[in-house]
């Protein structure tokens, strides 16, 4: 059957990402018309119908506006699977999509801008991919004004929301302005010119801040357009006039020479089917059987009048984009410079030769240890050395244009340029990419002119010693480093703990904190030193990410190392002078993480609704959650926290996990310090703390710059250090903290959505947990998380309804002992919660009643203000408010009978459970009836103080229960007694008197 999406040939096989598409439409096609079902889909059903209804909108036009009206309703992950979709179909079947599949993808991306789809970045810079150079063709050419316009139409959203989109855009614009404007007078391509330098001179006049981060690319390209009108103001701008750029901070074009572009730009030249094809040349081909390969590639992607500057962009890719590894440099797969010289041979026009000769050499003029990577120069250096002496006129014609570029590229500041140049040549000697670079000055085959123009510039340039780099450490052990002919260095990422820093004890045992929350910005650093590679970090990460991403698909496994990686190399991002247009935000990362875990199985956060017995808990421990969760408490890192917020919003469990995560860690801390030590070989799997003991691994690691193989690592209980777990288990729930308080920022302000009810919520996870670990979570969370915890209704209420009575008991030994607070001091509070505590059930209210007594038993609340308060509040009444009474008599009958509660009990009100002030005064007169007496009659003198404004301005009443309870009292006791009412400020006939007031 012929395909609806795709142009295929009679016997090319069936894509499975068609079939996958169009067989989800068959079955759920009856769904994709009016009436649209009501019911939720589940998961599966969810990811089937966005297939759907992508092949739908594809395949079917005039019922697209329905279809995603539809898409709409369904949507709960932020567009997320939805654009990864699309992305996989640019990215793989772009080439083969029939003319109506391209204008409906292109409407579609305008659709998911609209509504800010997660993801969309990529998407629209696997678009640009697609965009090929020197290719003329009617649908290449609608791609580049699709493209552009849509740019220039969504232009405030691009540049408030996706401005690295706008830094790709301009680079992939500016490089094909350079085609299309060879051919000034084609009438066919005079609207997309005048619309593509209308789209790049606006990014440049308005945006310049953003074209910085491109770096010194950006001038290699506007040097191709300085023919341009429009362009020649703008380099008039650059050399003579910066400030009209209004970008503080830019003074000089030097500025962009210094900074290096990164390789992301280079692959936005070259489509994905390109880049895999020179991938596989560069990595299994072997030196020797490179022709057919060669002369395939050749034909299939440089065969055409124009294609050739196609050139261009390959030699830059591979000098700065395709840096091979250790094995494949030893082995004997064909070298870059080999391929380069290929290129270089293939070149038909002179012009694109020498732009092909600037691609390679262009590093060379501004390279600089710092921030350039040998492996950008090495290719030029090897073509030239190896070309002696079979290919000589190679070397010769390379090293005169290398030369001629340094007296004429910038003659104003050449001084820059011959300081790059000799850089490079005292790097590559240095390091062994060549022995010497007498290899040059003294061969034979060379012409003398050019021997004695090399010499001179050499001996002026690099008479100097190269100075070492000092890196910002605070010590540097020695590094073993590899050798140097396979120019190759490992990163290596390390981090320091991030400790909290806690207040003194105020004397209840919780842990004080800083409300503002500091998050770190800082890159990830340890105590040991930073081997830094010459790869900037940044292509690194998005190497790793690539490496992340073919292991998945390839083996359907996840490797957790390399996920590590990716996690500690995005923390320590801003440790290196960032060179380029970054494309993976926070968002993006977790994006592509996410997708990948998901298709190969993995479900990402999910939460432990039990703690898993000791014999299957490694799959909970070493799995993608536990490590992204561990990474992020060692670093605290502003990027790793952007990148949990972001799975966050889009539904993944972060809080329920990262919750789980720390109080389980909490519970076998709180063991290692109870069990006894035993013999150091026992694991720590026998001993029931897995999470523990590879927390501590990982966390040494972490501090040894990922050496798994430190000293600290080889861990038994014998050598645990408590005070290291206390502040492993502070750095925990520090982290915690954190997420929730940036979270509830992250959030729709409108909602009523605080911290506090944020880990309410994340506790709800914990609900079916052991009894005994449930416990010692909540006295966890009232400890270490006391600022959202203490006096929280919701909080409190949860862990009456899970906790049986036995485990409530144990709570009153540890609050009547101050390790936390349940309440707090705050009267206000506490009456709100017992006023609300009335509609709970029998049960909880006699729990929480028993945790009250016990803490304000021992706490400075002012209980005679929070009697008063409750009592006169109209709120007890007799068929529902009994436990609560019986609790507050309690209560009173526990603390000692002071002036203000004694005076508090005389005046309550005569209304629902009267006789409570005469229980607490009999209660009182039997256990501390000294104290009693003096408190009474201090009570009563004050109050004959003030007797008139007491009874006439406010309408107290001394409560009739009382005085009848004292009357009688006295009676009882006899003429014995008469002593003690002496002593009184008022006599029995006072008291008969206010008792009939």
């Amino acid at each position: 059957m012929a395909s609806k999406l795709l142009k295929i040939a009679p016997l090319e096989a069936q894509n499975q990402v068609e079939l996958s598409l169009r067989q989800a439409f068959e079955l759920l096609e009856p769904q994709l018309r009016p009436p649209f079902p009501l019911t939720i889909p589940t998961p599966e059903e969810y990811s089937q119908l966005n297939r759907a209804i992508l092949y739908g909108v594809l395949c079917e036009p005039h019922f697209a506006k329905t279809q995603i009206k539809y898409l709409h309703a369904i949507v709960t992950d932020g567009y997320c699977f939805f654009v990864n979709l699309l992305t996989t179909i640019v990215d793989e079947l772009y080439s083969k999509l029939v003319k109506s599949a391209r204008i409906q993808l292109i409407s579609l991306v305008s659709v998911m801008i609209c509504v800010s789809a997660v993801g969309i970045d990529g998407l629209l810079v696997s678009l640009l991919r697609q965009i090929v150079g020197g290719d003329f063709s009617d649908g290449n050419l609608w791609l580049c004004f699709e493209l552009v316009s849509l740019f220039l139409s969504k232009w405030d959203w691009l540049v408030e929301e996706e401005p690295q989109v706008l830094r790709n855009g301009l680079y992939t614009y500016l490089r094909v302005l350079s085609d299309h404007c060879r051919f000034p007078g084609d009438s066919k391509l005079e609207a997309l010119r005048r619309i593509e330098i209308e789209f790049c001179i606006k990014v440049l006049r308005e945006q310049f801040h953003l074209c910085l981060r491109i770096g010194r690319d950006l001038i290699r390209l506007l040097q191709d357009l300085v023919h341009v009108p429009e362009f020649q103001a703008v380099w008039k701008d650059l050399v003579l006039n910066p400030g009209e750029f209004r970008t503080q901070g830019f003074e000089d074009i030097s500025q962009l020479y210094r900074q290096r572009t990164s390789s992301r730009y280079f692959l936005l030249r070259i489509t994905p089917e390109m880049e895999s094809q020179l991938r596989f040349l560069l990595t299994h081909v072997k030196l020797g059987s490179q022709k057919r390969h060669q002369a395939w590639f050749f034909r299939k992607f440089l065969d055409g009048s124009e294609r050739e500057t196609l050139i261009i962009d390959i030699v830059r890719f591979i000098c700065c984009g395709h840096h091979p590894s250790n094995d494949i440099i030893q082995s004997d797969v064909i070298p870059r410079w080999a391929v380069i010289g290929w290129l270089l041979k293939s070149c038909r026009k002179s012009y694109v030769e020498a732009n092909v000769k600037l691609a390679l050499f262009y590093d060379w003029l501004f390279f600089n240890e710092r921030i350039d990577n040998i492996m950008n120069v090495e290719p030029a250096m090897l073509l030239m050395v190896n070309s002696i002496p079979k290919y000589v006129a190679m070397t010769h014609t390379l090293l005169e244009f290398l030369l001629l570029l340094v007296d004429n590229f910038d003659s104003e500041r050449k001084d820059i340029i011959v300081k790059g140049v000799t850089s490079s040549f005292g790097m590559l000697a240095r390091k062994g990419v060549v022995g010497s670079i007498h290899v040059l000055t003294s061969c034979d085959a060379l012409s003398p002119p050019l021997k004695e123009w090399l010499g001179r510039f050499l001996k002026a340039g690099v008479s100097k010693e190269p100075q070492q780099v000092h890196l910002p450490c605070t010590s540097v052990p020695s590094v073993n480093r590899p050798s140097s002919t396979t120019l190759e260095t490992q990163t290596v990422i390390a981090g320091e703990l991030t400790e909290s820093k806690c207040a003194p004890n105020d004397g209840v045992g919780t842990k004080a904190f800083d409300s503002s929350v500091p998050i770190s910005v800082e890159p990830v650093t340890s105590y040991s030193s930073l081997v830094v590679n010459c790869e900037s970090v940044e292509d690194a990460i998005e190497n790793l990410v690539h490496r992340f991403v073919e292991t998945a698909r390839r083996s359907n496994t996840i490797d957790i190392q390399i996920l590590e990686k990716i996690m500690l190399s995005f923390a320590n991002l801003d440790g290196h002078k960032v060179t380029g247009a970054f494309a993976l935000s926070p968002q993006s990362l977790s994006s592509k993480i996410a997708k990948e875990l998901e298709l190969n199985g993995h479900k990402l956060f999910s939460p432990l609704e039990s703690i898993p017995n000791i014999s299957n808990c490694d799959d909970v421990v070493h799995s993608a959650t536990a490590l992204i969760i561990r990474t992020f408490i060692f670093s605290q890192h502003e990027r790793l926290l952007e990148m949990l917020l972001s799975w966050s919003r889009h539904g993944f469990p972060v809080g329920k996990c990262l919750l789980s995560y720390v109080l389980r860690l909490a519970y076998e801390a709180h063991m290692a310090g109870n069990v006894m030590l035993p013999d150091n070989s026992m694991k720590a799997n026998d001993l029931g703390m897995p999470f523990l003991f590879l927390h501590m691994d990982e966390y040494f690691s972490f501090l040894n710059g990922g050496r798994k193989d430190s000293p600290e690592a080889d861990l038994t209980t014998a050598k645990v250090d408590h005070q290291l777990v206390a502040n492993l288990v502070d750095g925990a729930f520090s982290a915690y903290r954190c997420f929730l308080m940036y979270s509830r920022n992250s959030l729709d302000k409108a909602a009523d959505v605080t911290p506090a009810r944020l880990l309410f919520s994340d506790l709800g996870s914990c609900s079916k947990w052991e009894k005994q670990i449930l416990k010692f979570s909540f006295c966890s969370i009232f400890y270490y998380l006391s600022d959202l915890s203490t006096g929280e209704e919701d909080i409190i209420k949860l862990l009456v309804t899970l906790l049986d009575q036995a485990d409530i008991v144990l709570m009153q030994f540890e609050i009547g002992l101050k390790k936390f607070s349940i309440f707090g001091e705050n009267t206000e509070t506490i009456f709100y919660l017992i006023k609300n505590s009335l509609n709970w059930g029998l049960l909880e209210q006699h729990k929480v009643w028993g945790l009250i007594r016990s803490e304000l038993a021992v706490s400075k609340v002012q209980v005679e203000k929070l009697i008063l308060e409750i009592f006169c509040s109209g709120i007890l009444d007799p068929n529902s408010a009994s436990i609560a009474v019986e609790g507050l008599l309690m209560l009173c009958s526990c603390r000692m009978p002071t002036p203000e509660l004694v005076g508090a009990i005389m005046l309550l009100p005569n209304t629902a459970f009267q006789d409570f002030s005469a229980a607490v005064l009999a209660t009182w007169a039997v256990s501390n009836s000294s104290v009693l007496f003096d408190s009474l009659a201090n009570f009563l003198e004050k109050l004959g103080n003030e007797k008139g404004d007491l009874f006439t301005s406010t309408g107290i009443r001394i409560n009739h229960s009382v005085i009848s309870w004292l009357l009688s009292y006295f009676n009882t006791q006899g003429m014995k007694d008469n002593d003690i009412l002496s002593k009184l400020s008022v006599s029995i006939l006072d008291m008969k008197s206010m008792l009939q007031l």
